[in-house]
């Protein structure tokens, strides 16, 4: 961005104010009582949602409640600024294209929502920049960052830079069936270590007749879910991601790890039910027999608590009347204690979204102020009144969450572990071909000879030269 534009235009706006004041007092040194109104300014914000439609309730709290709030904070600070919102309401991909185009163009709001999983693609197309650049040091001056973890901050972030502020946060975990443990001799406060520790509950619950023991998402029908609540999770508990240092994972030994643990879940010991995840309604059969006690162990997100077997009337798609007493969670092991990314001990994947500051913006300073506003403790608290949700703020979580055990426990123990997916163009053509390995290896094709097709998948995706194949 050329920042010297701006500060010509500042100037001279500078200048003129001393020569009208000049002016209005000719040759009299009586000086002003008072300072000029501030100039009238308007500062603009765009997202995916729409009153009354894809969204409703963002839509709804920004209209309803960030720009009354923000417009009345700027009048007692003696500043004329008006706050207009930009909605959309489409199918992601034609949003994502659009703010593409407007940022191109040099045109698009001053604040634009955006998936974290298309933060470094912008970032690379030269789209958007690191927020301190947009506006200045201001940004990482922010009494907010020290609310957010670091883990949470890098939704929006991307080669270690800050692209914009998260608004959303969550976490993947192990949900348990206690009543099943019970009867297997298993612990009711299950806190396994290791995949070994999995696999030995996962051996005890078997001998429990019509029960599927662990149900571990595998196979392209179940899309995405397959990539974040299978393959991701266990790949970073051998202590690698998926992209790094601008390089794909290729066939590794660590990919291998992960693809054997599928192998014996699904081939060699028959722990879990290889025909479910062939159909297309896989996942929501997963759910229904998790909340019927037909499925001991099963790896999701924060989601399937707060809504697929929520209890309260009308919320849950497969509602457990017991979900509080006798389901369980715990924290995904890595591969062996210490083996996770990071040194950890225990590992998760999040997805998020957030917003960006436009690098075209006019009044960058003013966009940041209203960016920062948005993301305030007040504003959270609003954003959220009269539900259950994990915010990416900690003082937030510790007011909101507190009559929720399970949200709590993601908030305190799986944001500040937790890893991100890519946000990179040839992520999904990546997601999908690890998601075609799990395929072959729940057919039963050996992990060696599903190892090697997938690291040619992925050396078409995105060019030989940018796999590491261990």
């Amino acid at each position: 961005m050329n920042r010297s534009k701006n500060i010509g235009v500042t100037i001279s706006a500078a200048a003129l104010v001393v020569i009208l004041a000049a002016c209005g007092q000719g040759a009299s040194d009586t000086p002003v009582e008072s300072a000029a109104p501030s100039a009238p300014e308007t500062v603009s914000m765009t997202a995916n949602a729409i009153t009354g439609g894809k969204n409703a309730a963002e839509a709804d709290w920004f209209t309803d409640w960030v720009k009354p709030q923000f417009e009345a904070a700027m009048k007692a600070d003696g500043r004329d600024v008006t706050v207009v919102f930009e909605p959309q309401g489409v199918d992601d991909e034609n949003y994502k294209t659009k703010i593409a185009l407007d940022l191109q163009s040099g045109g698009g709001a001053d604040i634009i929502g955006m998936d974290g999983i298309w933060v470094g693609e912008f970032a690379q197309a030269g789209y958007i920049e690191p927020l301190s650049d947009v506006a200045g040091s201001v940004v990482d001056e922010w009494d907010g960052w020290p609310q957010i973890s670091e883990a949470v901050q890098n939704a929006l972030s991307f080669e270690g830079e800050r692209y914009g502020v998260p608004q959303g946060a969550d976490g993947r975990v192990l949900y348990y069936n206690k009543a099943l443990f019970a009867q297997a001799g298993l612990p009711e406060n299950w806190n396994p270590t290791s995949w070994a520790d999995v696999l030995d509950a996962s051996r005890a619950l078997k001998a429990i007749d019509g029960v599927v023991p662990i149900q571990l998402n595998a196979g392209t029908a179940m899309g995405e879910a397959t990539t974040m609540q299978g393959v991701l999770p266990l790949l970073v508990g051998t202590g690698v991601e998926l992209w790094k240092d601008g390089k794909w994972l290729g066939g590794t030994k660590e990919l291998g790890e992960v693809l054997g643990l599928y192998r014996t879940i699904y081939v060699d010991e028959m722990l879990g039910d290889p025909i479910m995840q062939q159909e297309a309604a896989g996942r929501d059969n997963s759910f229904a027999q998790f909340a019927a006690g037909k499925i001991g162990i099963l790896l999701e997100g924060d989601y399937f608590w707060r809504s697929v077997i929520n209890p309260a009337e009308g919320v849950g798609n497969a509602p457990m009347a017991d979900r509080d007493t006798n389901v369980g969670y715990a924290l995904i092991p890595a591969m062996k204690p210490g083996a996770g990314v990071n040194g950890q001990d225990f590992v998760s994947m999040s997805g998020g979204t957030g917003r960006v500051l436009n690098p075209n913006s006019k009044n960058p300073e003013l966009a940041w102020e209203l960016l920062a506003f948005m993301n305030s403790a007040d504003a959270f608290r609003s954003r959220v009144a009269g539900t259950i949700s994990i915010t990416p703020r900690e003082d937030v979580n510790a007011e909101v969450l507190k009559g929720d055990a399970m949200l709590t426990f993601v908030s305190e123990e799986i944001l500040p572990i937790t890893a991100y997916r890519p946000g990179l163009a040839a992520y999904p053509e990546v997601s999908l071909a690890l998601q075609e390995a799990t395929v072959a290896v729940v057919a039963g094709e050996p992990v060696d000879q599903v190892l090697e097709s997938y690291s040619k998948a992925v050396a078409d995706i995105v060019g030989a030269e940018n796999v590491d194949n261990g």
